[in-house]
């Protein structure tokens, strides 16, 4: 597609008047509903894009947008952080991230800024420079695997490049997260409290419409795949609010120019050929079963938890810190006492402070 006509495209889907109109009719609908409802953008990427784009300010008193547990730095548990740390100090290892996790606190405080000036450390911005960066030590180079169905499949694609260039000595220690498995880990909590999901286009484009069957079962609530321009996202409102007012649990794709049906097969079947499904470890939701990624067993002499033998992850936050019950929707960054305060993007105490896509951050640069 030619640069001019994604330019064209993009200005469509940021259209003031339109916008207005859509806005107008999220209050029409609001209007008739009996109570205040709560929509869960379920993505770090939404999350900013939604207050970027001053939407939140828009919508009717009637309309509460909370964020959920799609930012990957933000559910990292600390003790993650704590085996980055064995890593380097005890394996003596050399460990490539991308620049978000540097900063994320262990249980101890640290962060892994530390290490940047000791060459232990590499942050990097994209998978394809691992096999390089291997090739220039014979030590063994760690890649921090986290992130989320968007881009597991560039890490593993990363990954594979590495190993057909013979590079023995590249690890990886995988957090990889998957969205479906946390989005039923909250709504088995009888207490959520929430009322639709605007869910994430980018991760739909891999797995698509189908893979949220679960939310149509009974007892489920709606859901609508959006994009992320700002009349991709008021669509997905206007559409989430007809379907609650009908008492409708149904998942529909309001961005089909780029998610299809099945999402991609080709992207599934990379990620799938190096990683099976486990129990991982969330921060402050726990163990949730099949949520996770990790390479097979296949791959295992590659896998650094494996290899060095790291320690169980635990999970403990800073003293006052309440980013897990953020990333649950059940509280805002408002209800926190260090956001804006002893808690800043300068100097962050939580991951919902330290990431881009963190809820905190993201508050705390364009507001409530």
């Amino acid at each position: 597609m030619l640069l001019k006509e994604i330019m064209g495209i993009n200005d469509r889907y940021s259209d003031p008047s339109v916008a207005a109109g859509l806005v107008k009719k999220i209050e029409e609908i609001s209007d008739t509903l009996s109570r205040q409802v709560r929509l869960m953008e379920v993505c770090g990427t939404h999350t900013v894009a939604l207050r970027r784009a001053g939407i939140h300010s828009l919508l009717p008193a009637k309309v509460k947008l909370i964020s959920g547990p799609g930012c990957p730095v933000c559910v990292t548990p600390s003790g993650y952080i704590d085996n980055a740390f064995r890593l380097i100090e005890k394996h003596n290892c050399r460990v490539a991230s991308f620049g978000d996790m540097v900063k994320v606190p262990g249980s101890d405080g640290r962060t892994l800024s530390a290490h940047t000036g000791s060459g232990r450390i590499k942050v990097i911005y994209s998978p394809s420079e691992l096999s390089a960066l291997a090739a220039e030590t014979t030590e063994a180079v760690v890649f921090l695997a986290i992130g989320f169905e968007t881009t597991i499949p560039a890490a593993i694609s990363g990954f594979r490049k590495a190993l057909e260039e013979g590079r023995k000595n590249l690890f990886l220690y995988t957090a990889f997260k998957t969205v479906p498995p946390a989005l039923q880990f909250l709504l088995s909590d009888e207490s959520h409290m929430l009322d639709g999901f605007l869910l994430p286009g980018h991760v739909s484009v891999i797995i698509g419409r189908e893979a949220y069957g679960f939310l149509e079962r009974k007892n489920g609530i709606p859901g609508v795949i959006t994009g992320f321009e700002p009349i991709d996202m008021l669509i997905g409102i206007e559409t989430l609010l007809k379907l609650i007012r009908v008492g409708d649990a149904r998942v529909v794709n309001a961005y089909k120019r780029a998610v299809r049906e099945g999402g991609n097969p080709a992207a599934r079947a990379l990620m799938y050929d190096f990683l099976e499904p486990y129990a991982a470890h969330w921060r402050s939701l726990g163990i949730i079963n099949d949520s996770g990624l990790r390479l097979s067993s296949r791959y295992r002499d590659f896998d650094a938890a494996s290899v060095f033998s790291l320690a169980e992850e635990t999970d403990a936050g800073a003293p006052g810190c309440l980013c897990g019950a953020v990333i649950q929707g059940k509280v805002t960054p408002a209800d926190c006492g260090l956001f804006g305060k002893a808690c800043t993007p300068d100097r962050p105490v939580g991951p919902c402070m330290v990431s881009s896509e963190g809820t905190c951050a993201a508050y705390f640069r364009y507001g409530f």
